[in-house]
C-alpha cells in the first residue's frame, strides 16, 4: 500500500521484489504469502455486519491481485516465480498442489501462495504457517514495518521493550500478536521458528537468510 490509503503501490512491490531477487543469491528457496489488508480485511468486513464467511472469502481473493502484482515484479527483473491459489483461478493463477509447489522451488522459482488457506476463519498468518510445515521449510520469516517484537506499539509507545528473542509460549501468554493464535500453535506444535523483522530496511531479507541477528526470533524456549 506504501503511502497511499488504499490499493497496491507499485514502488513498494518493486521494493518487495528487489529484495526477494537479492536473497535468492544465497542459494535458498523462498515461498511467499501475502496479506490483502491494504484492498480488504475479512474481519473488518464482519465487524461492519458482513457475514464472516462471506468477508474471509473476499479478502482471500483479494490476496490474489497482490500475488499476481509480486509475480509481475518478480517478472520484470527477471525472476522466475509462480502463484498458487488455494481458490481456483486457472486464468491467473496455478491451483495449489503441494507437489506443484515443490517442483517449482526445486527449479529455483519463488512461489507465491494466493488465497489464503482456502477456508474462512484462518488468517494469511496461518496459511503462511501451513504452506511453511507442507514444503518444509526451515522458518517462518514475518515481514513488518518495525524491527521485530516490541512490549507494544512501538510507533505510539517510545518506552516499549524490544525483545530480540522470545519462546512460543510467551508470545501466546502476554498476547503479543506476533501473528495469530493458530498459526503460533501450528509453528509451536511443530517447533518451526518465526523471525520477525523490518521490510522496510534494504538488504535486511538476505542478511536474515544469511544468519545475522535481525529482528526477533521465536522458538521453543
Amino acid at each position: 500500500m506504501g503511502d497511499q490509503p488504499y490499493g497496491i503501490s507499485p514502488d513498494v512491490v518493486s521494493m518487495i521484489a528487489a529484495e526477494i531477487a537479492d536473497a535468492l543469491k544465497t542459494g535458498v528457496g523462498i515461498a511467499v504469502v501475502i496479506g490483502a489488508g491494504n484492498i480488504f480485511r475479512g474481519v473488518q468486513g464482519a465487524a461492519r455486519g458482513m457475514d464472516r464467511a462471506a468477508a474471509d472469502y473476499m479478502g482471500m481473493l483479494a490476496t490474489v491481485l497482490n500475488c499476481i502484482a509480486l509475480k509481475g515484479a518478480l517478472g520484470a527483473i527477471g525472476v522466475e516465480a509462480r502463484v498458487l491459489s488455494a481458490i481456483e483461478m486457472k486464468e491467473v493463477a496455478e491451483p495449489y498442489i503441494r507437489d506443484a509447489a515443490l517442483a517449482h522451488l526445486a527449479k529455483g522459482r519463488v512461489v507465491i501462495f494466493a488465497a489464503g488457506t482456502g477456508n474462512p476463519f484462518f488468517t494469511t498468518d496461518t496459511a503462511a504457517a501451513l504452506r511453511a510445515l507442507e514444503i518444509g521449510a526451515d522458518v517462518v520469516l514475518k515481514a513488518t514495518k518495525v524491527d521485530g517484537v516490541y512490549s507494544a506499539d512501538p510507533v505510539k509507545n517510545a518506552d516499549a521493550k524490544f525483545y530480540p528473542e522470545l519462546s512460543y509460549l510467551e508470545v501466546l501468554s502476554r498476547d503479543l500478536r506476533v501473528m495469530d493464535m493458530t498459526a503460533i500453535s501450528l509453528c509451536m506444535e511443530n517447533a518451526l521458528p518465526i523471525i520477525v523483522y523490518n521490510m522496510k530496511k534494504k538488504g535486511n531479507l538476505k542478511k536474515v537468510l544469511g544468519g545475522a541477528k535481525i529482528g526477533t526470533i521465536v522458538r521453543s524456549a
